[in-house]
């Protein structure tokens, strides 16, 4: 049996902390619950660390909150990218967002 993929954000002491999948299944979920998580508090490192699975909608994500946390004036950085996640981002031409 196939299991649904599944994220989870978290707040942790400076970051915003992403664990499960970031794949083309979870990505509009992950982006509008990120992006309500930095409404409330932006803080300044997106932590991928328990990141398990990342495509490229789940990379497009990333870089929309990215650009969210700027626009409310916040330099986020990401920390613990997933190597699947930096060569995708590598490939794409857009490692230096990360």
């Amino acid at each position: 049996m196939i299991q649904p993929a599944t994220f989870q954000l978290a707040d942790a002491p400076g970051a915003l902390a992403v664990s499960g999948a970031l794949t083309f299944a979870t990505a509009a979920a992950v982006l509008a619950a990120g992006r309500t998580a930095l409404e409330r508090n932006a803080p300044p490192t997106l932590d991928l660390a328990g990141v398990t699975q990342a495509d490229s909608a789940g990379l497009a994500s990333v870089l929309a909150l990215l650009a969210h946390a700027r626009q409310k004036g916040t330099d986020m950085k990401v920390a613990n990218a997933p190597r699947g996640l930096e060569a995708l981002a590598r490939v794409s031409g857009v490692s230096t967002l990360l």
